[in-house]
């Protein structure tokens, strides 16, 4: 690992001693480990401060549940522990990932949880051409396997769009280049997106230009191009990553709008160009695929017309010749005519035998309808009818009025059934409310009777308990004459020199409470000393015996 800030004078020793007091014990000064910690960290970032290393990231397992990522970076000789602030990981271009060698930039600080020091990261890349190429092809397997390149989901440039749109940089020579090759060829209008083509944010920009793109809608205000042109000029790979971002790659797949993609130059290779729905070399080529030469075009569309000229006349004089060889084929008017002649004057002939015999036999129709008629007139039929209506007479009324009162009596029965129904019903029902009246008076007694009988338990069960409490409590002992010796907090005292000890003293007696300020007792009076015991009254010296004792 490489330190970028040249070496710096050494710091003065941490406890302030010079090295010869230090190494005497006893005058060496005490430090806390909190102390030491602080002082190892600041003399750390003092003499490092911002460097950049290079070295492959071990140990990560993705961003812990906080949203910081920790990891190790490693080379052939060394190890440092590295950690990413959650808000720094998630504008970080190149994401941290297990085995991949990157430079990063941070400040070298000390952890004192765990004894060590370590690099808090601010901005990463990937270590060289090698490690940006593999980060490349890594991507394109991946976006590949989603189907974003596949072939069949391309679709061809109009071959004269009304619009064209173009997301590039505003101050490159990209843009003027691509509108002086549009203006050569085809003039046509123009809306230019505005983006950064490279740098931090540029990837946002780009997808957010296309995206732009297609969500204006035909006819508004900004009229809807009907081709798309992503371009920038020629760079390193670096300078072109943002053209290999997934964001951008996503974000050309899905337009709506057919994308030329001329990033680079006719070697520069970036993940939008497979993703384009055409790659054009350069910017200049890809004016050149969005519209056609204007004065070919001319060219085209005026030998066009002389070919569609000359063939309508040629149809022309074709269809004039087998217009000429029908009219031959057709008969004249007289030949065809003559035929329909000759058979109207036969129809004509045929016409008035025929109509005299039509009208003999519709008279020989008629004069046998009239017989048959004559034999069965109307009126013989009428009157007919007439005698069986006078047989049938005041039948009908009589058996109308009969089935009427069948049915009144049948109703009157009914009635008389249903009445008696009706009272039984009432009478059943009264019964049931009477027996249902007794029992609920019966249940009232007995629930009156039984609550009383238990509250007069509970009475006598609470007169009891609080008899058993009077008798339990302090306060009969107070009654007896005794007192209650607590101290200032209101603790009870036990003994005598608890009490000369309390500031304060509280005795509650049965009546009330009094304080008192202890003293100290006086001492009790000194005991007499017992008078000795009189021994008993010796004889006489001459009459004692002797002792061996004595001299």
């Amino acid at each position: 690992m490489a330190l970028v800030p040249p070496p710096r004078p050494a710091p003065p020793p941490l406890s302030g001693d010079t090295p010869s007091s230090s190494v005497l014990a006893g005058n060496a000064p005490e430090w806390s480990v909190g102390d030491l910690a602080a002082a190892l960290k600041r003399t750390l970032e003092d003499r490092f401060g911002h460097v950049r290393l290079r070295g492959e990231i071990s140990g990560y397992r993705g961003p812990h549940g906080s949203g910081h990522a920790y990891f190790s970076l490693k080379d052939g000789a060394a190890k440092i522990d590295a950690v990413v602030w959650k808000g720094v990981l998630g504008r970080l271009r190149q994401k941290p990932k297990e085995g991949l060698e990157v430079v990063v930039t941070g400040k070298i600080t000390t952890f004192a949880g765990k004894s060590s020091y370590q690099i808090v990261v601010d901005t990463m890349e990937p270590a060289g051409i090698g490690a940006w190429m593999a980060l490349l092809e890594e991507r394109k397997k991946l976006l590949a396997a989603e189907g974003l390149f596949a072939s069949e989901r391309k679709r061809p440039i109009p071959y004269l769009p009304r619009v064209v749109g173009v997301v590039t940089s505003p101050t490159g020579a990209v843009i003027r280049d691509i509108l002086h090759r549009l203006e050569d060829r085809f003039p046509r209008p123009v809306l230019v997106w505005p983006v950064r083509v490279q740098g931090e944010g540029a990837a946002e920009e780009i997808a957010a230009a296309i995206g732009g793109f297609n969500q204006l809608q035909p006819g508004g205000i900004l009229p809807r191009p009907d081709v798309l042109i992503v371009a920038r000029g020629g760079g390193s790979i670096e300078d072109l990553w943002a053209f290999n971002e997934e964001i951008v790659v996503r974000a050309a797949a899905a337009s709506a709008i057919p994308l030329i993609s001329a990033v680079g130059h006719e070697t520069d290779t970036t993940l939008i160009d497979f993703a384009a729905d055409r790659r054009a070399p350069t910017p200049t080529g890809a004016a050149e695929m969005a519209v056609p030469v204007q004065a070919d075009l001319l060219d085209l569309v005026a030998d066009l017309g002389r070919r569609q000229a000359g063939t309508m006349l040629r149809r022309v004089e074709r269809e004039r010749a087998d217009l000429r060889a029908l009219l031959r084929a057709i008969p004249n008017a007289e030949s065809y005519l003559g035929f329909k002649r000759q058979r109207l004057d036969l129809a004509e002939a045929r016409l008035g035998p025929a109509l005299a015999a039509n009208a003999r036999d519709a008279r020989e129709r008629l004069g046998l309808v009239a017989e048959r008629l004559a034999r069965r007139s109307p009126a013989l039929a009428l009157s007919r009818a007439r005698e069986r209506l006078a047989r049938i007479g005041e039948a009908p009324r009589l058996a109308l009025r009969h089935f009427t009162l069948a049915k009144s009596r049948e109703l009157g029965y009914l009635a008389g059934r249903l009445a008696l129904a009706r009272g039984a019903t009432l009478e059943r029902a009264r019964a049931v409310e009477a027996r249902r009246a007794d029992r609920l008076a019966t249940l009232r007694s007995l629930l009156e009777s039984s609550g009383a009988r238990l509250i007069e338990r509970r009475r006598d069960h609470l007169a009891a308990q609080g008899a058993l409490l009077s008798s339990l409590s302090y306060r009969a002992v107070l009654a007896r004459g005794y007192a209650l010796v607590r101290d200032e907090a209101g603790q009870p005292l036990r003994d005598a020199d608890a009490a000369r000890r309390a500031a304060i003293l509280s005795l509650e007696f049965a009546d009330g409470l009094v304080r008192a300020r202890p003293e100290a007792a006086p001492e009790p009076p000194p005991r007499p000393k017992p008078a000795p015991r009189r021994s008993p009254a010796r004889a006489p010296t001459a009459a004692r015996q002797g002792s061996l004792f004595e001299a």
